[in-house]
């Protein structure tokens, strides 16, 4: 992307919401979008895992945001089972809705409202992190530790 190009609404609103955390925002934009977890790690020379991708399901109807390592996938009935409910993937419609923000660029903050947010233990294996930043294009680094702050997530493995 171009210079002048390097802005989006949603990436602003990531960024300031970084900013009301107290946490510097180091946006990283790419020239190509990175849609996946393999995609960002190819494009930032890290491993799939330290990857955290934003899903967004449905918890019983609710949207529910759960932070999974690009190592895997979501096992939606063990993760249902673990929080009392059944786990569906949210449509693109509901996505944006909830986020404000549009598939392959899903953040874990800036949303419109604070969403019930889960953070795969996985994650905590890995010195920093990587998430989408509301467009595909972007990505930020982050900790676990501070990845549970910001979303006030509940550690959860996601897996069995």
């Amino acid at each position: 992307m171009s210079e002048t190009a390097r802005s989006h609404p949603a990436v602003e609103r990531v960024e300031a919401a970084l900013l009301d955390a107290g946490v510097e925002p180091r946006v990283r934009w790419f020239e190509t979008a990175t849609p996946t977890a393999a995609a960002a790690a190819a494009e930032l020379g890290v491993e799939v895992g330290a990857i955290a991708n934003s899903l967004v399901f449905t918890l019983d109807g609710e949207p529910l945001l759960v932070m999974t390592s690009g190592a895997h996938r979501v096992d939606t009935a063990f993760l249902g089972e673990r929080l009392g409910g059944r786990i569906r993937r949210a449509d693109p419609e509901t996505v944006k809705a909830a986020t404000g923000q549009t598939i392959g660029g899903v953040a874990p903050l800036g949303h419109p409202a604070p969403l019930r947010t889960v953070v795969d233990v996985s994650l905590a294996g890995y010195p920093e992190i990587w998430a989408a930043a509301g467009h595909a294009h972007t990505v930020f680094p982050t900790t676990f530790d501070e990845l549970l702050r910001l979303t006030h997530g509940t550690p959860t493995p996601v897996t069995p």
